[in-house]
This record gives C-alpha cells, sequence and structure tokens, in this order.
C-alpha cells in the first residue's frame, strides 16, 4: 500500500481535487467545510489502476496549505511515498508554493508530480504556457525536476484519468517498503469512538502490526494493546509496512497521549533528546545559520524544540550543508534514517532539513572534532557492513535483531552484512553470538579490564587476580546516548575467554589477572609463611586458628588470603584452616572410613584424625558442601562424587 499526499498554497483545489479522485471530502471539520479551508490533516484513499492491470490500494493525505497551518502540514508528509504538487492555474507559483516544494525536497521524496487545477478558469492556452514554464523553472534543481505537470480540472473532470496514469506510473517506481521488524507509528490524530474507545492514526513504517500485539506509546506514554486495525474503514488483522492505519487500542485513554508521540512494539526503540544529524540549509535562507540557534525540529508527526551545535563551522551559509548535532528540549522517538525538517521559530520560517545519522549520540562533541565527522561522513554515505559496523560501535553488546533496527537497513542487507563482518574479522559474537560487538569496542573493553586488573595487583601484590564476579560488576560498556551497562554473565565468560586466547588476560577459574602478573613474596613474608606452615606441619589435623595464624603471619590478612588462593592452605567453615597436602590427607581417611562403616559420626571422624570436635566438623561441613559426603540426621554417607 502507498501513501500520497498533496501539498501547495492555500486555495490552489487541493482538497478540491482530492474529492474528485476519491469520491471523499477530505475536509471532516465544521469549521474546514464553512470556511473553504484545509485547517488540520485530511484523509481519504482509493484503488489505483496500475500499469500491469492491477488495483492497488492508495492512501491520500491531504495537507493545508496557509501559512499559519504550516506546522499541520509538516506533520502529514513524513511518511509518504510520494507528493502531488498542487498549482492552480489562474494564479501560479505562490509563497507557500514554493516553501511547500522546499519541504518536499528537504524531506528527499522519492517520487511526485505536479497538478495544475483549475484549468476550467483558464481560456488563453499560452497563459497556461507561460504557468508551466514557470513551474518548471522553480522545480530545477530539486527532486521534481523533470516531474510532469498535468492539467487537470476537478469541476469538468478534465486530466484527471492522465493524472491517475502518471501517479500509478510514478508508483511502481518505486522499491517496497522496507521492514526492519521494528513496527512504528507516529501518530498524527487521536480520537474515540463509542464502544470502541481510543484511536489512533498514522502510517506505519519499519515492521507489521497485528491485532492483540503489546504497544508503548513514547516518549512518556502509557502501554496497552491493539485491539482493532482498520485502513480504509477495513478490518485487518495485520498492518503492512507503508500503510495508513488506524489503530484501536486497549488500556490507554485518549487524554494520555498527544500527537507526535509514536506506538511501538516494547523493547524495540527508545526516545532521545541528542541527534547527530546531516543538514541542509534552504537557499533562500534569509541568513546565514549560526551556532547554538534555537530551532524547532520536525519529524514524523511530531514538533520538537531544540537548539543546533554546528559541528565543523562557525556558520552555515544560505545553499550550504553541514553536520549538526541538536539538542532537544524533550525527547522524542526517531530512527537512523529519518528525514527531519528545522523551522525558524519566531517569525516562522522553514530553514532547511536534512537526515538523521545517529538518534543516540554517545556525548556532545566538541567543536571541529575530526573523528566525530568522520564517523558522520561514514553514516552519511557508507556502505551497509560500514553503517551496520558504526551501529554497533555506537552501541556495543546487541543482539543481531536490535543491530539491525538500530542500522536503519533492510533487513535482508543488514543480515548479510552482519554475516561478511563476522567472517571478516570487524565483529565479534559472544554468548554463542546471542550478542555482537565490533572488534574495536572488544579491544576498548579489554583495555579496560586490563586498566581495572593493573589497578588491582598494585592494591592487592599477594592476590593471584581479580574475582571474576568483581570484574564484570565493575566493567561497564558504554553504549547508545552514554549509558552504561554491565555485560550479561555468559557474554562476559565468553570474552574473558576470547580475551585469554588472545593472550591479553589470564582467564583462570575463579579470578581474572594480568599475564604479567605473579605473587612474590618479600624476605619477611616468606619467613612467616615458612613458620606458619610448619606451625601447621607439626599439628597437621589440629592447626593454629585464625586468629594464631594472622599471628603467625605478623598480621598480614592479604598474606593469609594469597596462601588461601593459591591452594597452599585451604579454608574450611568455621574459620579453620589445614595445609592442601593435610586437607587431601584428612579427606581420604574420611572417605575410607565411610567405605567400610557405610556411615560415619563426627566423632568417628574425631577419633580417627585424633583431633578436637571442631576440626571434625569443619572437615564434614567443607565434604557435604563439596557433596562428597551426606548429612542424614548425625550420620554421614558418601555421594559417590568424587573430590
Amino acid at each position: 500500500m502507498r501513501v500520497i499526499a498533496t501539498a501547495g498554497h492555500v486555495d490552489h483545489g487541493k482538497s478540491t481535487l482530492v474529492q474528485a479522485l476519491t469520491g471523499t471530502d477530505p475536509d471532516r471539520l465544521e469549521e474546514e467545510q464553512r470556511r473553504g479551508l484545509t485547517i488540520v490533516l485530511g484523509f481519504a484513499w482509493m484503488d489505483l489502476a496500475m500499469p500491469d492491470g492491477t488495483l492497488e490500494p492508495v492512501s491520500i493525505v491531504d495537507v493545508p496549505g496557509h501559512i499559519d497551518f504550516i506546522k499541520n502540514m509538516l506533520a502529514g508528509v513524513g511518511s509518504i511515498d510520494a507528493a502531488v504538487l498542487v498549482i492552480a492555474a489562474d494564479e501560479g507559483v505562490m509563497p507557500q508554493t514554493r516553501e511547500h516544494l522546499a519541504i518536499l525536497d528537504l524531506l528527499a521524496l522519492p517520487e511526485g508530480l505536479v497538478a495544475l487545477t483549475k484549468t476550467d478558469l483558464i481560456d488563453d492556452p499560452e497563459w497556461l504556457e507561460l504557468i508551466e514554464l514557470d513551474i518548471q523553472e522553480i522545480l530545477v534543481g530539486t527532486r521534481l525536476e523533470g516531474a510532469p505537470i498535468v492539467p487537470v480540472s476537478a469541476q469538468d473532470g478534465e486530466g484527471l484519468d492522465q493524472l491517475r496514469s502518471s501517479l500509478a506510473s510514478a508508483l511502481t517506481a518505486l522499491p517496497p517498503r522496507r521492514d526492519r521488524g521494528r513496527p512504528r507509528l507516529p501518530i498524527d490524530r487521536i480520537f474515540s469512538l463509542p464502544g470502541f474507545g481510543t484511536i489512533v492514526t498514522g502510517t506505519l513504517s519499519d515492521g507489521h502490526l497485528a491485532v492483540g500485539e503489546p504497544v508503548d506509546i513514547l516518549p512518556d506514554g502509557p502501554s496497552g494493546r491493539v485491539r482493532a486495525l482498520q485502513t480504509h474503514k477495513q478490518e485487518i488483522e495485520r498492518a503492512l509496512p507503508g500503510s495508513r492505519v488506524a489503530v484501536n487500542l486497549s488500556g490507554i485513554a485518549t487524554d494520555e497521549i498527544r500527537r507526535g508521540q509514536v506506538a511501538v512494539t516494547p523493547g524495540t526503540l527508545r526516545a532521545t533528546r541528542l541527534l547527530d544529524v546531516s543538514f541542509r540549509l534552504l537557499p533562500d535562507a534569509p541568513k546565514p545559520l549560526r551556532h547554538n540557534t534555537a530551532v524547532d525540529l520536525f519529524s514524523g508527526a511530531s514538533e520538537t524544540p531544540a537548539h543546533m551545535r554546528l559541528l565543523a563551522a562557525d556558520e552555515l551559509l544560505p545553499g550550504g550543508e553541514g553536520w549538526l548535532q541538536l539538542r532537544l528540549d524533550r525527547p522524542i522517538l526517531v530512527a537512523a534514517g529519518d528525514r527531519f525538517i528545522l523551522r525558524q521559530p519566531s517569525p516562522s520560517l522553514t530553514l532547511g532539513g536534512g537526515e538523521i545519522l545517529d538518534p543516540h549520540p554517545r556525548r556532545r562533541y566538541r567543536r571541529n572534532d575530526a573523528t566525530a565527522i568522520a564517523r558522520l561522513e561514514t553514516l552519511a554515505q557508507g556502505s551497509p557492513d560500514e553503517v551496520v559496523l558504526q551501529s554497533l560501535e555506537r552501541d556495543p553488546l546487541l543482539s543481531e535483531p536490535e543491530l539491525i533496527a538500530a542500522s536503519g537497513l533492510d533487513k535482508g542487507i543488514a543480515a548479510e552484512a552482519i554475516r561478511q563482518l563476522l567472517e571478516n574479522g570487524p565483529m565479534r559474537g559472544l554468548d554463542d553470538r546471542r550478542l555482537l560487538i565490533s572488534e574495536s569496542a572488544y579491544q576498548q573493553i579489554v583495555a579496560d579490564m586490563q586498566l581495572l586488573l593493573g589497578e588491582f595487583h598494585l592494591r592487592f601484590p599477594l592476590r593471584q587476580g581479580m574475582p571474576r564476579s568483581e570484574v564484570r560488576s565493575r566493567l561497564r560498556v558504554v553504549g547508545a546516548g552514554g549509558l552504561r551497562k554491565e555485560m550479561p554473565h555468559r557474554a562476559f565468560s565468553d570474552l574473558t575467554l576470547q580475551a585469554n586466547e588472545d593472550g591479553m588476560v589470564a582467564d583462570e577459574e575463579n579470578t581474572v589477572r594480568l599475564l604479567s602478573h605473579t605473587v612474590r613474596y618479600s624476605p619477611a613474608q616468606q619467613r612467616a609463611v615458612d613458620r606458619t606452615l610448619q606451625s601447621y606441619a607439626d599439628a597437621p589435623f589440629s592447626p593454629p586458628n585464625e586468629i594464631d595464624t594472622l599471628s603467625l603471619l605478623n598480621g598480614d590478612e592479604e598474606l593469609l588470603e594469597s596462601l588461601v588462593e593459591r591452594e597452599t592452605i585451604v579454608r574450611l567453615p568455621g574459620s579453620v584452616y589445614f595445609r592442601q597436602q593435610d586437607f587431601a590427607v584428612a579427606t581420604q581417611k574420611t572417605i575410607a572410613l565411610a567405605q567400610a562403616k557405610g556411615a560415619i559420626t563426627l566423632a568417628d571422624v574425631r577419633d580417627l584424625l585424633d583431633t578436637s570436635r571442631k576440626y571434625a566438623q569443619a572437615l564434614l561441613e567443607e565434604l557435604d558442601a563439596r557433596r562428597v559426603t551426606r548429612r542424614v540426621g548425625d550420620e554421614r554417607t558418601l555421594t559417590g562424587v568424587e573430590l
């Protein structure tokens, strides 16, 4: 399904033309019909005969032409396939004709044509020729240059068939609407009906929407569910990308939402207050655009106050192009690849427009930041693999569906780019490819890990390594919008394993360390360790307690932790310690006794080792914890698990 919008100066016959084509009056408000003036967006539809003989349903958005309602016009042309620029034969090109044409050009509409209306009022053929020459002149340099100019009269029907034929030809040349797997519906109209509740309308993009599915209204809106869907007053179960849709929402009241918000599938998109964009200032702009100018941003059906920051110049001259970063007064929902318009708030004036390159920049850039500018150039002109890679570098650790959505590319094209990037090395998969990370982000995370480990080794030189759980909790990955997120457990395990294989860190059972780190005791520490271990050897099953052990180690708690970590001694429950070899002997003796008797008691182990109840109990609790023994009442039996 395709969507067409009208555009043009006030009173040039847009609504009358739409009614003649479709049989529907798009001016639905009483005031519009009384004044003969379109104030808000109007909607109609028709079945258009295509060149191959099929009928294709086409939606038409009728936009206001009066200067006072230019903002309503902008809300209607954000998601359309083609435009009909309407120019009245009796007046010719007028101020809003030029502004609407500029807006259509800035939005990079793929197709369009000109309807020269009210030809029934003109008797002089030479006048029509002059008007057509004027029109051709203003189209030069725009996306409508060379577009068909179709004389038409809505009153007597002259030229309507030719207009339909020209529209069909234009639409045939268009590629299918892209399905990015993240449906979003910019809301341009909100109303309620008795027995149905809240209904919103818009042009669906980027995915399918089905009855029964949950939706979030973003930004700052409620959540609900799709109760019903309509297109052209026909009930449907599933709405296709590119179609005009009326969505009946359950669980949401009309006063909870506003025009400009977006209905999305939960978890697919999020709002932003900072945008990286490419921008073109109109050639007839009254003055250069200066850094930090206050502007109004129009994208989709939304209007948002913003301040623009020039990234590579002190000012932008009329007709010039440049990179901007827009700081928004309130959050909006947009995606990479969306087109936008900037207008001067007062006096109201269209300045220019462009394309959103990054809806979630990590940070505000400094002026003339060469790295940032190079990145924007890649996003604006890069190949699919470059765009995908830049998207992943902007927001590391995305699943494949999330990365496809973030890239703004067609699903098939993005999926193929991901496959090639994984094969050729610029991208890695973690957790069995459930999460993706760029090679540069991987290197940065490992470098951050090495820095973290280096600091840990300086603070705790006697520790073998940093506990894995602590490394993961302190290692933050910087995502889109500068958000810092913790790595999932399995992704972290996979990353440390890869870093270990790459020779960048040592990934051990419970710790991570730098390859260069080894534990070295000072002469005084080594004497204390030797003294302690000799005391343990003198009483292997009744060694010194924790207090006495620390005293033997000169109160050095880190030295004690080092002996435990290196498995020189074993920490048992109740702050009891055994030398590793003594623990192994005690364990084997206990297992042998249990095999002989079938079940043993604490007293049996105490007598077996000629020790006190405290040490026997600590040993048995450790064997229980290691599932070597199982306690049943006051007895222990073997589980069959080998230590």
